[in-house]
């Protein structure tokens, strides 16, 4: 663990990948290993500093956290040797005799700045992510989760190998700083802010990146719902995690003639969850810190109070709260929510709710239920996202072989499995030829009739 990265520590790191140890897969594959034991022998540190951060339960971060690590983990081990062959390509006659192939080649350095609400999973995915892919990396946890940050920083260094890893604590400044060194990749997580500002530093060395922004996903129910089910799916997904998940619902849109009896199994589905009382909920979570508290305190009471509405912020809490009869207008309309309030507008058609959802920027994720299967068909063909989920929530990400990302507004690139191999690897084209035989048409002077008939020989075997 450091809290410095000079040009001196840049050089060193990239000194050690050119080496070529990262390259191996015996090395991939232990660095692997070793995260795996990590996550199942320090859960119960991991558990703690999640509590301390976000008042997550046990079996929240169990859920997020862990479990949801050592699956990709498990994945990767798998699926890392097929992953890693050459890819051949067919030659044509003229290029025989010879052979051609596709090989995934390690970037270099990656640096990873995590983020908060999710500060194990989003810091160490990418890391797993980039482990695959051969590279040595800089992971910079956020600073505001402090003490998931500092398990990592304490922790990693241990496990896996010092040499190719380094973790850097600190604030935006310290983020900044590591922008200043070239890397040959940069994945963020975080606000689409700050995102500019990154690719911005990135632009300044050419370096690609993977922007994961989150933006406001839409949840659409029409009339051909399973509405208990709806609801319970619906509650669970927005109020896990205190609304602090970036694939979470950020809006309702409710078709008119069920509104009223969803609205209602939402509330059941609350009492069932959360208690008389989500305070004194062991389930339930608190908002990161008291600037994000203000900003949606501020939110909780647009629109007409159907459930929650309480908050304190001695505690940084925030009940599960919805609202009705939102103006498109409001700041909850306007802006990700990122928290738990969840509004809900009413629709006559479908047609008209896609048209709601297509006038705001693209989200990470959009969400229908419904059993007819031409409303998912349309609400498909006619919305944009970095993935689609029907009749359930927040389970795409789970999928390790579904690639993960946004576009436009939401982010840029994409990640997990097979996606984050690929994202932490550039192809290489190869072509191995024959010095015999050689033929005198392929050089120059293109004259006469050895050009024509060049040209004859491309034109039959090409």
């Amino acid at each position: 663990m450091t809290n410095t990265y000079d040009a001196g520590t840049h050089a060193g790191i990239r000194r050690y990948f050119n080496t070529g140890k990262t390259r191996t897969l015996e090395w991939r594959l232990e660095q692997l290993r070793a995260l795996d034991a990590f996550l199942r022998e320090r859960e119960k540190e991991i558990s703690q500093a999640a509590y301390a951060d976000l008042r997550k339960s046990p079996g929240v971060t169990w859920l997020t956290e862990t479990s949801y690590l050592r699956s990709e983990i498990k994945h990767t081990l798998g699926n890392l040797r097929r992953w890693m062959r050459p890819r051949r390509v067919g030659v044509s006659l003229y290029h025989f005799p010879a052979k051609a192939f596709v090989e995934r080649d390690p970037l270099g350095v990656v640096l990873v700045l995590g983020t908060w609400n999710y500060p194990l999973a989003l810091s160490l995915e990418p890391l797993i992510g980039a482990l695959t892919g051969g590279n040595c990396v800089v992971l910079k946890p956020s600073e505001l989760a402090p003490a998931t940050s500092r398990l990592i920083a304490d922790e990693i260094p241990r496990w896996v190998d010092p040499d190719a890893v380094r973790v850097v604590e600190g604030d935006g400044a310290t983020s900044a700083g590591l922008l200043e060194n070239r890397f040959d990749h940069i994945l963020f997580t975080g606000s689409r802010r700050t995102g500019a500002l990154v690719m911005q530093a990135a632009a300044h060395h050419l370096t690609p990146v993977t922007l994961e922004l989150g933006g406001k996903s839409p949840c659409i129910v029409t009339e051909k719902a399973d509405l208990r089910v709806a609801a319970r799916r619906i509650v669970w997904a927005k109020f896990l995690n205190a609304g602090q998940t970036c694939i979470a619902p950020d809006y309702l849109m409710v078709q008119e003639s069920v509104e009223e009896p969803l609205l209602e199994f939402m509330k059941e589905a609350l009492a069932l969850f959360y208690g008389s009382n989500p305070e004194q909920c062991t389930d339930y979570g608190r908002i990161v810190d008291a600037k994000a508290f203000r900003r949606l305190d501020a939110m909780v009471h647009e629109g007409r109070l159907v459930a929650g509405g309480m908050s304190d912020e001695k505690d940084l809490y925030i009940a599960p709260t919805i609202v009705r009869n939102v103006p498109v207008d409001s700041l909850l309309m306007q802006e990700e929510i990122f928290g738990p309030i969840l509004p809900v507008i009413s629709f006559s058609s479908l047609p008209e709710a896609v048209d709601q959802v297509c006038s705001l920027p693209d989200p990470l994720a959009v969400y229908l239920f419904s059993h007819e299967r031409a409303e998912l068909d349309y609400f498909k063909a006619n919305t944009r996202s970095g993935g689609v989920c029907c009749n359930d929530l927040l389970f795409q990400v789970t999928i390790p072989d579904l690639p993960f990302g946004g576009r436009g507004a939401s982010g840029i690139g994409v990640y997990h499995g097979k996606a984050g191999f690929d994202t932490f690897s550039a192809p290489r084209s190869v072509l191995i030829r024959k010095t015999f035989p050689d033929p005198d048409l392929r050089y120059p002077p293109y004259t006469g009739r050895y050009f024509r008939l060049l040209k004859r020989i491309f034109t039959i075997f090409s």
